[in-house]
This record gives C-alpha cells, structure tokens and sequence, in this order.
C-alpha cells in the first residue's frame, strides 16, 4: 500500500468516526526535514575532536 491509498483509508476511517482528515503525504516533509538538520547540527557541535 502507498501512501496515497493509506491516506485514503484514513481518510475513510475518520469520516467513518466523525473525526478530522488526516493531513495529505508530504504535508510536513520541509519541516521534518529541518528539523533533523538542525538535532545534526546540535549532535556535531557537541561531538567536536580535542584539538591538540
């Protein structure tokens, strides 16, 4: 299953209980994707070699 198909059975299911969609794939991949840059960033800026 893909994940258009998921989001459609989602979708379905939400209808089904009275709830709100899910949001559309991809939706939020810029900012996940931020956001692991950064916890990289911070990780390395921690993790620097001793300079002799």
């Amino acid at each position: 299953m893909d994940s258009v198909q998921q989001h459609m059975l989602d979708s379905y299911r939400a209808a089904a209980h009275g709830l709100r969609p899910p949001p559309p794939p991809g939706r939020h991949d810029g900012e996940v994707l931020r956001a692991i840059g950064r916890r990289i960033r911070d990780w390395a800026a921690a993790h620097r070699p001793p300079y002799a």
